[in-house]
């Protein structure tokens, strides 16, 4: 009789158990990711600096803002739309290979669309780290879900 009982609290701990890992994995699964716009700012700063930081201490430079978002100011070098209507922003100059890329969430297409090239825009975004070539054609600071910042 003992064993029973025992056997029954042991299934109801392991029932209760599975019910709260299924919870909480159906509340992952359906996270959204914060908007931007919401977050503040790690750092401020403009492409060309965040470049020189990179290319001179890339361990430091990954230790200030890999995983931060960032606002980064500068002129539009060239942008990108691929073939499923998502933009990627390059900020820089035409004398540097270098740029830092900025991937334009998908809820700021519309304001992307209207970016021109030669511009001076605010964008903030994740930084999820450098590409460095080793060749000297060029280096990117690579930013995710980025959003466009209008000045206030």
């Amino acid at each position: 009789m003992k064993k029973r009982k025992n056997l029954k609290n042991i299934l109801l701990l392991l029932a209760t158990i599975g019910v709260v890992a299924a919870l909480y994995g159906y509340k992952e699964f359906n996270r959204k990711n914060k908007n931007l716009h919401d977050v503040d700012a790690a750092a401020k700063v403009q492409y060309s600096e965040i470049i020189s930081q990179f290319s001179t201490d890339e361990k430091k430079a990954n230790a200030a803002y890999t995983g931060k978002a960032i606002l980064v100011s500068g002129l539009v070098k060239n942008i990108d739309k691929d073939d499923k209507g998502f933009y990627t922003i390059a900020l820089g100059d035409d004398v540097s290979m270098s740029s830092v890329r900025c991937s334009i969430d998908s809820i700021e297409s519309a304001k992307a669309a209207l970016v021109k090239v030669n511009s001076t825009v605010n964008i903030k975004g994740i930084c999820t780290g450098y590409n460095a070539d080793e060749l000297g054609l060029g280096s990117d600071v690579i930013l995710n879900r980025c959003v466009i910042v209008t000045e206030k």
